[in-house]
């Protein structure tokens, strides 16, 4: 009952606080709105069952504060009701209790200002990868390439203890016996015509690649003598295989007149069994015994038989089938020959190429690196450092080659013989 009478109290309190402030501001405003001849407009009241606010008067006049003299205070609205804060703060029993020491929130303290992290650096990127990501696949295709061999390599030699294949390998050793006309040995232009080869080739898939991939050229060239506008790409592509063909050519025709053509062209039947003789030697990983001065094992005939005079004549014919220099109004011509077969003979080409450069290279220092580059940089049967060194060189010559494949290099090049624009 008490706290019931405590609370009824507080309620009356503070009507009667509110009462009095409600008849002190209609006070005030009645005596700021007399001045004014417009009539104010009246609202719902702000007391329940009271009059509607504002009272009846008229609008406030634009007024002039009064003037204060020095040393007396502003004057306030007469008589203020002044309420204690005491007759409206709540009873004893409606405020909560206070909070245990332990509850007592801790005071606020001003947080040491952060420290700016520096900005995270973009990630390398080469390609449509990042580094990292790169280096994430040529380590999982490389681990799982190492792991592949070492099962070729198991099971190529488990193959050699079969029945009979000991007396197949001794039967057929990897080569055949050439004819006593051909000379020993690496003349001048076929080593001339193996850097060559190896240079175009590098430059040609490199240029190729480009042109498959560019959206938008980024330099056009055009011939002083008139002709079709072609990307820069494309017409450092078709350059190259022109200087390409040029080279085998003369290589085809000087390996027949000097009788070195049966080294890569078969002359017996034996080439085959001898062939398939030296790939399982290699696949086990104990190299053929060969003599590359003198003559190839007969797995090697049979790839080189197939880059001079298979892969390249492939690559050249599908070449000109994509290239502007095939007449696009031959019809009959182009229903024999249509140019989806050259693209899908073209590309799978190039990645021939690639591979059996690969695999080529890796052999010449897997079987003797010394010997085996004396024999075709330097042209001597000894083993020495001046074929590596030579070799090294033409390694030097063809990266600033592919450094230099850009339109601002390429632009002053082709400017020579033709006209470059941006479109």
């Amino acid at each position: 009952m008490a706290a019931e009478q405590t609370r009824g109290s507080s309620v009356a309190v503070l009507a009667s606080v509110a009462a009095a402030a409600v008849s002190a501001a209609e006070t005030a405003a009645v005596r700021l709105t007399a001045a004014s001849g417009t009539p104010l407009r009246r609202g719902l009241p702000r007391v329940p069952g009271g009059e509607p606010w504002p009272p009846v008067g008229f609008a406030l006049a634009p007024a002039r504060l009064p003037e204060v003299s020095a040393g007396a205070e502003p004057s306030a609205v007469e008589n203020p009701v002044v309420v204690p804060m005491s007759a409206v703060s709540e009873p004893d029993e409606l405020k909560p209790e206070p909070a245990s020491a332990s509850e007592v929130p801790s005071p606020i303290t001003r947080a040491a200002p952060a420290v700016q992290a520096r900005p995270r650096r973009a990630p390398l990127v080469l390609g449509s990868r990042s580094l990292a990501r790169w280096v994430r696949v040529v380590l999982l295709f490389g681990g799982g390439a190492v792991v592949a061999a070492g099962i070729i390599v198991l099971v190529a030699r488990g193959v050699t203890t079969l029945p009979g294949v000991p007396g197949f390998l001794a039967r057929y050793p990897g080569e055949y016996h050439l004819p006593e006309f051909v000379e020993d040995g690496f003349p001048a232009w076929a080593r001339w015509s193996h850097f060559l080869n190896f240079f175009f080739m590098v430059l040609i898939v490199r240029t190729g690649l480009l042109v498959r991939r560019q959206r938008k050229p980024d330099a056009f060239y055009t011939p002083k003598r008139g002709g079709k506008k072609v990307s820069l790409y494309l017409w450092l592509h078709t350059l190259l295989d022109v200087l390409w063909l040029v080279n085998g050519v003369m290589f085809v025709v000087l390996l027949f007149v000097s009788g070195h053509w049966v080294r890569i062209v078969p002359t017996s039947l034996e080439v085959f069994p001898n062939a398939l003789s030296a790939g399982l030697q290699y696949l086990t990983l104990e190299w053929p015994v060969e003599d590359g001065w003198v003559n190839y094992n007969s797995l090697q005939q049979l790839m080189y038989f197939t880059v001079v005079f298979i892969a390249a004549p492939l690559a050249a014919i599908s070449g000109v089938r994509m290239s502007e220099w095939w007449p696009q109004g031959a019809e009959k011509l182009n229903r024999v020959y249509p140019a989806p077969v050259a693209r899908a003979l073209h590309y799978p080409t190039m990645l021939f190429f690639v591979g059996f450069v690969v695999v080529h290279v890796f052999l010449v220092f897997a079987t003797g690196a010394l010997k085996n580059l004396n024999h075709m940089f330097a042209g001597t049967p000894g083993v020495s450092w001046v074929g590596f060194w030579w070799f090294a060189g033409g390694l030097v010559v063809a990266g600033v080659a592919l450094w230099a494949v850009r339109p601002l290099v390429l632009a002053s090049i082709a400017g020579i013989a033709g006209r470059v624009s941006e479109r």
